[in-house]
């Protein structure tokens, strides 16, 4: 099982060349991958868990996080769809996975947050069906040499797209979210579902309900892998899945993890003390990275 790393560049750090520097640290101690999130207003939790901190742009992040690393994964958990214009999603996600060399994990889902939907002019009631279009755009312009698409958002034909993303057939799409219609779409488009938080037992349930939807559309369940996203300490959440404070036991939940075949663990340290996740992740470095590993 790999292990991704949480940039935190949604808990409000004040110095964000410390969350770059993170990400440097991050391929130096080897970890696979590193992870940003998107909300674009402070709104609703994110306003309760961080007031009026910065939130930074998760994309301009890792562009600048692939200019200053080789190696290491660049994922988002997740970004928005529905915030976003699905051709312009798809040329800088084409475009930065170039530049990176084939290192885009491109973590998507529908959102939560109905005023700031409304505010980015994406009716709520239709972010799931706006966010399935989106989907099929992009791909559509990843892998057709001669694009097009009539749906009831997007349109066009006739029309060159480029760059191509260098991985292939297309960049990794990692479908977030726990619900069954997040399953289902992971189950329809999806390289990874990557679902937040879920204790083992419930991700069990989730992972037979994604291998039954994908026979049903006639896909091989053993093409989409699952990752999951967790945080440490306390999430203050009860429905979410702590992996714990203590070393002893983070190795343990994770393991549990790795034991249910899952491709990824996303590691979020949970803290808005920026001082604090540097050791945290020096901390998982040598000893739940070793553990899990072997």
């Amino acid at each position: 099982m790999k292990i991704g790393y949480s940039l935190s560049n949604n808990q409000g750090m004040e110095d964000v060349q410390g969350v770059v520097e993170l990400a440097i640290r991050a391929e130096q101690l080897g970890f696979d991958s590193v992870w940003a999130s998107e909300h674009v207003f402070n709104v609703s939790y994110v306003y309760d868990r961080i007031g009026t901190k910065p939130y930074y742009e998760p994309l301009t992040v890792l562009t600048y996080v692939a200019a200053m690393t080789t190696t290491i994964g660049l994922g988002t958990s997740v970004l928005v769809l529905p915030y976003h214009n699905a051709i312009r999603l798809a040329k800088v996600a084409s475009t930065l996975d170039v530049l990176s060399k084939g290192r885009v994990m491109l973590g998507v889902g529908v959102g939560v947050i109905e005023e700031e939907l409304e505010a980015m002019g994406s009716p709520y009631a239709e972010r799931g069906a706006i966010s399935d279009e989106i989907l099929d755009v992009m791909v559509e312009l990843w892998t057709k040499d001669d694009p097009a698409y009539d749906g009831k958002y997007y349109q066009f034909s006739g029309m060159k797209f480029t760059p191509k993303p260098v991985q292939k057939p297309h960049i990794p799409i990692i479908i977030g979210g726990t619900s069954r219609a997040a399953i289902r779409r992971a189950a329809r488009i999806g390289t990874v579902w990557h679902p937040t938080a879920l204790a083992p037992d419930t991700l069990a349930e989730g992972i037979d309900y994604l291998k039954n939807q994908a026979v049903k559309i006639g896909r091989d369940p053993s093409e989409i892998g699952v990752s999951v996203s967790a945080a440490m300490g306390n999430t203050h959440n009860h429905n979410r899945y702590s992996l714990g404070d203590e070393p002893e036991e983070i190795i343990e939940r994770s393991l549990k993890y790795a034991e249910m075949g899952l491709e990824r663990l996303v590691v979020s340290p949970n803290t808005r003390n920026q001082d604090q996740l540097q050791p945290i992740m020096e901390m998982l470095a040598e000893i739940v990275l070793p553990a899990v590993q072997r």
